[in-house]
């Protein structure tokens, strides 16, 4: 892989990137993947947009808590910096779920991709970016010529992923669950102490 990419002037894992889209084949040899020679220099000479611009990055970190974390957004940075191998453009934090949609981290990481600003975006574990749905975003991403780069990919098989991935949904709809009937019993002792209402603690 590093010979592959070394030929076409990207980083190791851009081309990861491309081979798990489909984008250049490759056949596994153990635990390596190999591309062919031919298959490098077509890509070499039809290299698209992501290849001819500069690497311009945009580092991605996120914790579900809304205070407190900020050793893990530290050393998600640092991480993230310490294997930069382009121009840094701006550091995006989120204090949110993975599974929030409307995150004002990720809605300024959009903007830059659309706007032309970066050229790859880089975080350190894929469900940092989201829980579910990154798939898409990486396909919206590659439309404006834009990659995603994984830190640390997962190694899970299919069934394990499936397995984490609902573990992660049971968890976090259990917390909003548990968030909801807390609020609901704070009004209902408020109400029955007289401090207001049931009509003011609905």
């Amino acid at each position: 892989m590093s010979k592959a990419a070394k030929r076409l002037g990207i980083h190791p894992m851009t081309l990861r990137q491309w081979a798990n889209d489909g984008k250049i084949p490759f056949t596994w040899v153990g635990r390596e993947r190999r591309f062919s020679s031919v298959d490098v220099e077509n890509m070499k000479r039809g290299s698209d947009l992501a290849t001819s611009r500069p690497r311009r990055e945009v580092l991605y970190v996120r914790v579900s808590g809304s205070s407190g974390q900020e050793s893990s957004l530290e050393a998600q940075e640092a991480e993230l910096r310490a294997t930069a191998t382009g121009e840094i453009v701006k550091v995006v934090r989120d204090r949110a779920s993975g599974l929030k949609e409307n995150r004002p981290g990720l809605n300024r990481l959009l903007t830059m991709v659309s706007d032309g600003s970066v050229t790859v975006v880089r975080v350190t574990h894929e469900d940092r970016l989201a829980r579910f749905g990154v798939g898409w975003l990486k396909r919206l991403f590659a439309v404006y010529g834009v990659t995603v780069e994984v830190l640390y990919p997962k190694k899970l098989g299919g069934r394990d992923e499936l397995l984490e991935d609902f573990i992660a949904l049971v968890t976090t709809f259990a917390g909003r669950l548990y968030g909801m009937r807390s609020a609901q019993n704070r009004k209902r002792l408020l109400a029955e102490s007289g401090q207001c209402s049931e009509d003011h603690a609905a």
